[in-house]
């Protein structure tokens, strides 16, 4: 990601939240922007290509991006990346709400005008 001096990266949290889902194999991860204003930056910057990237290593093997701009939201759906399901896997917990967690880790590139203007706002 090309950066500009006068930007900053904050994780994804401090943008949005998420909700989550899971069945077998696949997860459902729902993202929404906190202020829709958000929304385009969410859009460009969480890709079907970084999501793969960051749940690379629990195997998922296709990511795909449905975008929800009357929700400022974006429905991800990411398949065999619960190492063998819920009920089937031997980690501690594959559900699918813990791994929200680590989509909204994701850093986000913000012009720091912008980031300054958040921060004035909270």
């Amino acid at each position: 990601m090309v950066r500009s001096e006068d930007e900053v990266t904050v994780s994804l949290h401090r943008l949005a939240h998420a909700r989550a889902g899971d069945k077998g194999e696949r997860l459902n991860l729902a993202l929404f922007a906190y202020d829709p204003r958000h929304y385009d930056i969410l859009l460009a910057q969480v890709t079907e290509v970084r999501v793969k990237a960051l749940f690379s290593h629990r195997g998922v093997s296709r990511v795909r991006r449905y975008p929800l701009p009357g929700l400022a939201g974006i429905n991800l759906v990411l398949d065999d990346v619960l190492q063998g399901g819920v009920n089937g896997a031997l980690n501690l917990d594959g559900h699918g709400k813990t791994l929200s967690f680590l989509l909204l880790g994701m850093e986000i590139a913000l012009p720091g005008t912008q980031q300054r203007k958040r921060a004035a706002d909270h």
